[in-house]
């Protein structure tokens, strides 16, 4: 069986979400840039892929393309009407449809696709084809709700794949791990209410989308006690995220015995990302992404599959990435990040790693007396 395999289409990268500074509106005070400007452009993404292959990992991995997701496959998770005037507005000029959701001409048919990738990486994975894989999907998808795109995602990429996964393979429980620096809102709100998907997602507190992802929020009904919220304080760093991982992520993994776990790969952690203020590097992600590898290999026979998700620094996201897809295929390649020395310098001091410890064992231990209690 081939390790990795690495899911990727050019067209996911011609994807427009027009002119804009960061992600508002040109226009009264806000004079138009250079490049378009708006914070999900294709670049980080394309810069990624071109290291990937630029480093020789490439060769070592299965690249391909998939088909676009079926209207069956997106009725799973959104209603009729959002993908009709979803549909409507691709066929003209394109327009929005959601709060910071803009797309342009044949919007909806590089969702469908971008969507696809993440639906044949989690097949693939489940049929035994790769032990693991990375879908470079875009537009992201993690935080559209069924009825509403929101935050530069228009479908549900993990959900459509995830409930494909369970149609036609019969897939039981299934975990998401969610480390864009954004909370999963969109993920929370499909899988809130039931336990066959647990959801948890580590993310800056009160970043995006403003007051959502609170610690409180973990699942009403069927779901209570399987979703999962962990909001890091801004500033936190290498330290903090594994600490948070090892501490929140790995027992509740062990606890809920997942068939399959699914990564929601936002790289927007990292130090230098415009909307965010996290302190991550790429060597954050590789040694997460090793303890994720290592915690699938105990749990679910290596059925790890990661999806691309938010990362808006076109200097850093390639590193990020590429560190993920090392870790994944267990390949070391000869690059070396020219920004890790100087991001790790940049790390918090012991006092304030000491801080963000204290917070992430207060959730641990409030989340260990939770399950107790079950």
């Amino acid at each position: 069986m081939t390790q990795t395999a690495f899911f990727h289409d050019e067209r996911c990268l011609w994807h427009s979400t027009g002119e804009a500074v960061l992600f508002l509106p040109v226009g009264g005070w806000l004079q138009p840039l250079a490049a378009g400007g708006h914070a999900e452009s294709p670049e980080s993404k394309r810069r990624f892929k071109a290291l990937v292959d630029v480093s020789g990992l490439a060769e070592q991995l299965v690249v391909t393309s998939a088909a676009p997701v079926s209207e069956e496959d997106l009725l799973r998770v959104h209603p009729p009407e959002y993908l009709a005037r979803f549909q409507e507005l691709s066929a003209g000029s394109g327009g929005e449809i959601g709060e910071e959701a803009v797309f342009s001409h044949g919007g909806f048919e590089i969702a469908a696709l971008s969507a696809g990738l993440a639906k044949r990486a989690v097949l693939d994975v489940l049929d035994g084809r790769f032990r693991n894989a990375y879908a470079l999907s875009r537009p992201p998808g993690h935080h559209c709700l069924p009825d509403r795109g929101m935050g530069f995602c228009l479908l549900a990429n993990i959900a459509i794949a995830i409930e494909a996964a369970k149609a036609e393979r019969g897939l039981g429980r299934v975990a998401v791990v969610d480390w864009d620096v954004h909370h999963g809102n969109g993920t929370q709100a499909i899988y809130y209410e039931r336990d066959d998907v647990l959801t948890i997602s580590l993310h800056q507190e009160n970043c995006f989308p403003v007051d959502s992802g609170s610690f409180d929020e973990h699942g009403a009904g069927a779901g209570a006690g399987h979703n999962i919220n962990i909001p890091m304080p801004p500033g936190s760093g290498h330290e903090a995220y594994l600490h948070a991982l090892r501490r929140i992520v790995l027992p509740a993994l062990r606890d809920y015995r997942p068939e399959l776990i699914v990564i929601a790969s936002g790289l927007d952690a990292n130090v230098v990302d415009p909307l965010a203020r996290q302190m991550a590097h790429a060597g954050t992600f590789r040694e997460m992404t090793e303890l994720m590898v290592d915690v699938a290999d105990e749990l679910c026979d290596g059925r790890l599959v990661a999806v691309h998700e938010g990362g808006y620094a076109e200097s850093a996201v390639p590193f990020c990435g590429l560190a993920i897809l090392e870790a994944l295929s267990g390949i070391r390649t000869e690059v070396v990040d020219p920004f890790e020395e100087t991001f790790v310098a940049q790390q918090p001091t012991a006092r304030v790693v000491d801080f963000q410890r204290t917070l992430i064992d207060e959730m641990a231990d409030a989340l260990a007396q939770r399950r107790a209690s079950r």
